[in-house]
């Protein structure tokens, strides 16, 4: 065989290897994406099947929610024996959490909000647009790797919540949404009511707008779930923002108390009112603090979200939650945030988009 004629023959090899990988990447890539389509087809046609259970279910098609009971029985028994060396590591790290966090004389609610605090302050999500390039050595979907690399994804936050409520002997649950995509908590506290809580959706923030929500504003808050296997969350006694309430005259009142809160660097609180909102002040209640939110955004100091509550009086109650200095912009110089908006504006301002937004 010529020297010309085994180059040819390495080269043909070379290709024919090089077309099998792509094709079995692109293969895997297009199975990825069916299951996705497959996924979603299912979920609109009523043909996806919610698995009525709490543990191993699997989220977002990756995370699985595995019990850690081994480790909460082991802290409250004191026997180790029954633990590997990872579930041992995991419940030495727990420990330690608990000691720092959790005083002598503290109610059940006192110990969740410190748990909470831990988990939406002491972390990092693994959220935004780099999210598929892993920068530790763990999943981040159980409480052993969000321990010890302090970040998690929602998963890893709800596991390891629950974890904790159940080491402190507070009856807790792990809900996963009906199209397996999120999970967070159903916590029941001395009152005998259930609470949700989502330590993943605070965690930029941990202005508790995600903490102890009874189901109306489970749901106001973006969250969907299967009614008919978890406990209703009825309770409004622990609720953080009900819990701070302060009582304004009547609708008009509101941008005054929502400045002074601001002024005095609240993230939250609620407003209830003298004068009782009635149904035919609704729309008008609403237009009110839509157009104090919009003003409020025209400032990169601060951001503001608020949802109308109704409290267990039957009165309606504006709840603010408000969070200061954005992440992702106090992460940028100010040199570096000019040419990013100076860059902006003038492709806006190529393209018209502010004369054709204002005819629309």
């Amino acid at each position: 065989m010529s020297k010309r004629t085994k180059m040819l023959a390495a080269a043909a090899a070379i290709a024919l290897l090089f077309f099998t990988v792509s094709t079995a990447v692109m293969s895997v890539v297009m199975l990825v994406n069916q299951q996705n389509v497959n996924q979603m087809i299912a979920i609109y046609t009523g043909q996806f099947e919610d698995p009525e259970q709490e543990d191993d279910v699997v989220i977002a098609q990756q995370y699985v929610i595995k019990s850690t009971l081994q480790i909460s029985d082991a802290y409250k028994s004191g026997d180790t024996s029954a633990l590997d060396d990872r579930d041992k590591e995991t419940l030495a790290m727990a420990k330690d959490v608990i000691k720092e966090i959790i005083k002598d004389g503290m109610s059940d609610y006192e110990k969740e909000a410190a748990v909470y605090q831990y988990l939406t302050t002491g972390m990092k999500a693994t959220t935004g647009i780099l999210t598929v390039i892993s920068d530790t050595s763990g999943d981040n979907d159980n409480p052993h790797d969000v321990l010890k690399n302090h970040t998690a994804v929602c998963v890893g936050y709800a596991t390891t919540f629950r974890m904790f409520m159940q080491m402190l002997g507070i009856e807790c649950r792990v809900v996963h949404s009906t199209t397996l995509g999120h999970s967070w908590n159903l916590v029941k506290l001395d009152d005998g009511c259930w609470y949700h809580t989502d330590c993943y959706m605070d965690n930029e923030y941990a202005n508790y707008r995600n903490f102890n929500m009874d189901d109306t504003a489970c749901r106001q808050a973006g969250h969907d779930w299967n009614t008919s296997y978890f406990e209703a969350a009825v309770g409004k006694k622990y609720n953080y923002t009900l819990m701070s309430s302060t009582e304004i005259k009547d609708i008009y009142a509101i941008p005054k108390a929502v400045m002074e809160a601001i002024k005095d660097k609240k993230q939250t609180f609620s407003l209830t009112f003298k004068e009782k909102i009635k149904p035919d002040d609704e729309k008008l209640a609403k237009y009110m603090v839509e157009q104090l939110d919009n003003m409020l955004a025209n400032t990169d100091k601060i951001y503001t979200s608020s949802q109308w509550i109704v409290n267990d009086k039957g009165d309606y109650v504006l709840c603010y939650y408000i969070s200061y200095n954005n992440t992702t912009a106090s992460e940028l110089t100010e040199k570096q945030r000019n040419k990013i908006d100076n860059k902006i504006n003038d492709v806006l301002n190529q393209y018209k988009f502010f004369d054709t937004y204002n005819n629309y």
